[in-house]
């Protein structure tokens, strides 16, 4: 099953659009979905700043400030084997 890294912060809009898009992506396609607060480590806080929301799909780059729900989901199927 394909694992994606939602990478985000408070009060950030574009998060919670990313959240939502990703969340109407998985009523359709079976993926494991880890959310990450930046702003809790300053590491991540450094790498990502003010990117997010950024997406990794099984560890790759996919997305970053949007989540496109078309291409996502043909990226997922072609992972899973399932058509799009």
């Amino acid at each position: 099953m394909p694992k994606l890294t939602l990478y985000t912060k408070p009060d950030c809009c574009l998060c919670d659009e990313a959240r939502d898009a990703l969340e109407r992506v998985r009523s359709r396609v079976a993926f494991e979905l880890d959310v990450i607060d930046v702003s809790t480590d300053a590491k991540l806080a450094g790498r990502y700043g003010e990117r997010i929301p950024v997406v990794l799909v099984d560890g790759h780059e996919a997305f970053e400030y949007t989540v496109d729900e078309d291409e996502l989901e043909s990226r997922l199927g072609a992972r899973t084997g399932a058509a799009s």
